[in-house]
This record gives C-alpha cells, sequence and structure tokens, in this order.
C-alpha cells in the first residue's frame, strides 16, 4: 500500500534558481559571443495596452535582457492600435536585421486577432514558439523553437534529474500556449520525454479519477487552487503553471499570485512540487532567452 509522504519529505523545484542558473550559462556564452566579435543577440518586444500582467512580464523580460548582455527592444502601443498597425509593426520588425528574435506579448486587445499576428511573425524570429510552422517542426520532432512555458517545464524537469521513461503524465488544460505542447514534448522519445500522457480539459468526465492515476501531473487551466488534495496520488510530482492575480487586503499591492494547484493541500502529498511564484513563471523567461540565444546562432533555421 503506498502512503502520503511526511509533510517535511517533499521537495520545491525551484524555478528561480535554475533559470538563474541558465541565465547564467546565456551570459557566458554572450561573453564569448563579445570576445570573439560576433553580434550580440537582440530581442524586441511589443507590448500593446496597460494590462498589469503583461507590464510586469515584458519588464521582466526587459531586465532579463540586460542581465545576459542581450540587446533589447521594448515597443509600446496604446489598445486603440489598429491591427494593420501593428501587423506593419510586425513586418517592420521581420524585416529588421539587427532584430534576432521578437515577441508580441499576449493577450491583445479583442479587435485584434492574435492568430494573425502570430502567423505574421517569421518563424526564425518567433522566440515565444508560436508559429504553426515551430508548433509543426516540433509535433515532427524536427529541430524547432520551442514554446517558452513548455520547453522551460521539461528543463525542470531535466535538471532535477526526475524521471519521466514510462511515467503516466496528466495535462489539466489544452491550450496551445501550454498545455497541448507540454504534452506532445513529454510523449516525445525523448529525455526527459517517454510518458504515457492524457491530457484533459474542461469536458472530460471523473477529472479527479483520472489525476489521481497521474506520476507527473501538470495543472495549466488558469483556475487558482483548482487542484485540491482528492486529486492528487501519493509520491507525485506536481507542476504548477498558474498565476492568477487575486484580491488579497494582507497585501500591499492588494493582490496575490495564486496558483492552480492547491498548495497547503497538495504538497504535503507530493514528492517534488513547484511554487508559485518562483516556479514555472521564471522559466518561461529564462527559456525565451535561450530561444533568442539559438535565434542569434541561426540553430534551427540557418543564416
Amino acid at each position: 500500500m503506498t502512503t502520503a509522504p511526511d509533510a517535511t519529505t517533499y521537495r520545491l523545484i525551484d524555478g528561480k534558481h535554475t533559470a538563474e542558473a541558465i541565465k547564467e550559462e546565456i551570459a557566458a556564452e554572450v561573453t564569448q559571443r563579445k570576445l570573439a566579435g560576433q553580434k550580440v543577440p537582440h530581442l524586441a518586444a511589443i507590448l500593446v495596452g496597460h494590462d498589469g500582467g503583461s507590464e510586469t512580464y515584458v519588464r521582466n523580460k526587459v531586465l532579463a535582457c540586460e542581465r545576459v548582455g542581450f540587446e533589447s527592444t521594448l515597443l509600446r502601443y496604446e489598445d486603440d492600435i489598429t491591427e494593420a498597425e501593428l501587423l506593419a509593426k510586425v513586418e517592420e520588425l521581420n524585416q529588421d536585421e539587427n532584430i534576432d528574435g521578437f515577441i508580441v506579448q499576449l493577450p491583445l486587445p479583442r479587435h485584434i486577432s492574435s492568430e494573425k499576428v502570430i502567423e505574421a511573425i517569421r518563424p526564425e524570429k518567433d522566440v515565444d514558439g508560436f508559429h504553426p510552422m515551430n508548433i509543426g517542426r516540433m509535433v515532427a520532432g524536427l529541430p524547432a523553437l520551442l514554446p517558452a512555458t513548455p520547453s522551460g517545464i521539461v528543463e525542470l524537469l531535466r535538471r532535477y534529474e526526475l524521471p519521466t521513461d514510462g511515467k503516466h503524465c496528466v495535462v489539466i488544460g489544452r491550450s496551445n500556449i501550454v498545455g497541448t505542447p507540454v504534452s506532445i514534448l513529454l510523449a516525445k522519445n525523448l529525455e526527459p520525454g517517454n510518458c504515457t500522457v492524457t491530457l484533459c480539459h474542461s469536458r472530460t468526465q471523473n477529472l479527479a479519477e483520472i489525476t489521481r492515476t497521474a506520476d507527473i501531473l501538470v495543472a495549466a487551466l488558469g483556475r487558482p487552487e483548482f487542484v485540491t488534495a482528492d486529486m492528487v496520488k501519493p509520491g507525485a510530482v506536481v507542476i504548477d503553471v498558474g498565476t492568477t492575480r487575486v484580491e488579497d487586503a494582507t497585501k500591499k499591492s492588494g493582490w496575490a499570485l495564486k496558483g492552480d494547484v492547491n498548495f497547503a493541500e497538495v504538497a504535503p502529498l507530493s514528492s517534488y512540487i513547484t511554487p508559485v511564484p518562483g516556479g514555472v513563471g521564471p522559466m518561461t523567461i529564462a527559456m525565451l532567452l535561450l530561444n533568442t540565444l539559438r535565434a542569434a546562432k541561426g540553430e534551427v533555421y540557418p543564416k
């Protein structure tokens, strides 16, 4: 009979520490490029409107670029920019040889099609890894600029040397940004990988019954504290992708960041678990920087 670990036996998967290690590796390579007279990677970001979460995320990207020695450009627009104007700016960045990669921060205003914007970005500059070309190459097992958050999750499993071969991984959430791509990556014949993956979503029946069979549980549905103790198998590895702002009068800011997992309930059951904040979030930016370095080097799409 399997018993739950004691509350003191679970280990935190420290995404912040791991992301810093990746940034140090990138910074060292950028230094070598400078010494060799090679181009310094240049990341640009387009921010439309004043969404609080997006503002914070883009600001952190700019700071991360400074940390590793990248050049960075931030282009800000009000939320009344037209779709045509934004697409024109995307094409301008596509043609700018000094820009190695760029992102258009999501979400966009409702009058702008995110799909049109994503498809307008040249695949070789798509460091978010959202373009259908990069997604298709990922599915086919070809070199690709991978979606940052899913690849960050896989990298955490790799660096913590958590076994995945033959394990049952349950992913809750089927978004194109996290849930679907991470399910594909973990099913691949790679290391980490070779999981048997079940992808659950809003129409899944008997959800808790399924999640209780997971050796690795990835929660990526955007509902704070949705995953509770009754949904988790003792000893499971729990990856919490959620980052939802909720009101909290005890905080100076008036809000707190909550994950999709009820940490207090689930952590004592788990063997390893990511916290929120400080888990998957920092890895997303680290992998974005890694994609930018790979784009600058022409690793996926030769220059």
